[in-house]
């Protein structure tokens, strides 16, 4: 199950009235509930992957997103990132560029971009966890992603 993954509003919640906590390795601090919810996500995977969507997935390298992830407490799991500049295209463009390259691949998407609210509706009930931005991954947003990802592991058994 590839899980793609934003970070800033997912495992940071973006709140501007509060400092942005830094670790010792120069990334932010995700939420102790985020860590939580994304392992459960995981722990409800068949061989998951963590595929980053994220604005800042070019300023590390693989081996330091792993480090990074691990850092925080984030079940060893398999790392990747999109090819893609953020800056230069929207989140929107990313996954469906993404989705229209990997059509046999079973994911789900946790962001928390309102512009993908602009994806057809089968896509959204099928495969987007859109969370709010300054909540982050939490228990409801989590449950959703473990039903879908349920959901999606039973339709290839079949």
């Amino acid at each position: 199950m590839k899980i793609l993954l934003d970070i800033d509003g997912v495992m940071i919640p973006a709140r501007p009235w509060r400092a942005y906590e830094i670790s010792s390795d120069g990334f932010g601090m995700f939420s102790k509930s985020s860590v939580d919810c994304l392992n459960d996500i995981i722990k409800s995977s068949l061989n998951p992957e963590i595929i980053l969507t994220t604005s800042h997935k070019n300023r590390y390298g693989i081996d330091d997103w792993k480090n990074i992830f691990s850092n925080r407490g984030i079940i060893k799991t398999k790392i990747s990132r999109l090819n893609t500049e953020s800056l230069e295209i929207s989140r929107i463009e990313e996954i469906r560029s993404w989705y229209f390259k990997n059509q046999n691949e079973s994911f789900i998407v946790i962001d928390d971009d309102k512009g993908l609210n602009d994806l057809d509706t089968n896509f959204k009930e099928d495969y987007l966890v859109l969370t709010k931005p300054t909540i982050g991954l939490d228990k409801i947003s989590a449950e959703e992603a473990v039903r879908k990802i349920e959901h999606l592991q039973k339709m290839i058994n079949h």
